[in-house]
């Protein structure tokens, strides 16, 4: 819950998916989850555009390179 001041009363943040789900540890073998957050080409999506928190953001940036490390995932297309 965030204080808005502009309507004088509390609002509810909204969050990124893992912390709806509760998810501590994003793990690099769920291939599925992670393969959403890249593009075509094998980016990883901004954070604007998949919608995590920072904290999430860095967990998936992680899970993401171990996944490439093991060929799980593709570096480039």
């Amino acid at each position: 819950m965030q204080w808005d001041p502009k309507r004088n009363k509390m609002r509810s943040g909204t969050q990124c998916r893992f912390c709806r789900s509760g998810v501590k540890y994003i793990d690099y073998k769920d291939i599925g989850t992670l393969g959403k957050l890249l593009t075509h080409r094998g980016k990883i999506y901004s954070r604007k555009r998949s919608g995590n928190c920072a904290g999430c953001q860095r967990k998936v940036k992680r899970a993401i390179k171990r996944a490439r490390f093991m060929a799980l995932l593709p570096y480039c297309a």
